[in-house]
């Protein structure tokens, strides 16, 4: 058994839920044994809140955390005890992308450059491969928003990270970008920036302030609604409006989703005035404590999207109607009142939070 547990990280597998603070002998045991554990845990109550707390959207994922502080050591476990059994990097904590990157890239022509000549730009870590459909057509989108960024005098790079099977496939894809990649042969890398981002799944594009920073971990959504890229780069907004790109982040955890009932570009925009400074709370307070906010914040107008969401979630016609949807948790908290105000909206916020709601099925 392990010893000094405080210093050691905690353990979260979530295929469904394990939580453990024994990570060796969870180690040790593989990850055979540690499938047969996590049936044991698939009716656990605490769950729901881990999968939201962590936002997890595929399984099985691997989380460890620092076991004395709870913050988020490393997203991506099992890349981890694939790519270092032997435990030789353990704590396994996040390294600067200038380290992760560090090496050189390719430019489809053959050139190589490296890393360094990323300096001073905005970066876009683009985890993508030929064989996913929705990648090829976020490429085909991604290509003209390049361009456009880059004729706009902007300093922006983009680096590919391949998930293609075979170097072929890769070499063919990377023929259709004007941008950076890692070598296909370069497997350790690409699994280092994996594991730096938690990637759960493709297409994914991280943008990245010239310091390595991370701006956004939604540059798929930001491009497909910014086809002008007017909004670059892309500095998360506490309120967005729902649409057809965006509307995955619906599964990421707990969404507020205030709907409003004209397809009118101004009560759309007024209903975000009112819903923004409490997503701005409790975005801040939660950025404090270095923690991702418990919800994301939505407006829903009038159109195909959102009449497939009422259709889904089984809600009401009503409008305004104040919603919190729980995708994992198959519930929904729903507010039907006639008119919404900012003190009805954090009174709503706040007594979620605090599990006071009642919740009904979705």
């Amino acid at each position: 058994m392990c010893q000094a547990l405080s210093t050691l990280p905690a353990l979260y597998i979530l295929s469904p839920i394990l939580f453990s603070k024994q990570p060796c002998e969870c180690l040790k045991a593989g990850r055979s044994h540690l499938e047969k554990v996590c049936k044991l845990w698939s009716t656990d109550p605490l769950k729901l809140k881990l999968w939201n707390k962590y936002r997890i959207s595929n399984i099985p994922s691997l989380i460890f955390l620092d076991a004395t502080t709870g913050k988020v050591v490393c997203r991506n476990g099992l890349l981890v005890i694939r790519d270092d059994p032997e435990g030789l990097e353990f704590p396994w904590g996040p390294k600067p992308f200038r380290e992760v990157i560090a090496g050189p890239l390719l430019r489809n022509n053959g050139q190589s450059l490296e890393s360094s000549s990323l300096e001073g730009s905005h970066v876009g870590v683009y985890f993508s491969a030929h064989w996913c459909p929705p990648c090829r057509s976020l490429t085909r989108v991604l290509v003209e928003s390049y361009r456009k960024i880059k004729e706009a005098g902007q300093k922006f790079e983009i680096i590919f990270v391949s998930a293609d099977r075979s170097e072929d496939s890769f070499k063919q894809y990377f023929s259709e970008m004007p941008w950076l990649a890692v070598p296909y042969t370069d497997e350790a890398r690409r699994s280092r920036l994996n594991r730096l981002y938690g990637i759960q799944g493709i297409p994914t594009l991280i943008v990245l302030d010239p310091q390595g920073e991370v701006i956004t971990r939604q540059g798929r959504a930001e491009v497909l609604n910014d086809e002008d890229c007017r909004g670059f780069p892309w500095h998360p907004k506490p309120v967005l409006e729902l649409s057809d790109s965006n509307a995955v982040q619906l599964n990421e955890g707990p969404c507020l989703v205030l709907f409003v009932d004209s397809e009118d570009d101004g009560e759309s925009e007024a209903a975000k005035q009112l819903i923004q400074p409490i997503a701005e709370k409790i975005i801040a307070k939660y950025k404090a404590k270095e923690e991702e906010a418990p919800l994301l914040f939505f407006v829903a107008g009038e159109d195909d999207m959102t009449d497939s969401l009422r259709d889904y979630t089984n809600l009401p016609e009503a409008a305004p109607l104040l919603t919190i949807l729980d995708m994992s948790a198959r519930a929904k908290y729903v507010m039907d009142v006639e008119e919404i105000t900012p003190a009805i909206v954090e009174a709503f916020v706040n007594d979620f939070l605090a599990e006071k709601l009642k919740p009904e099925p979705i």
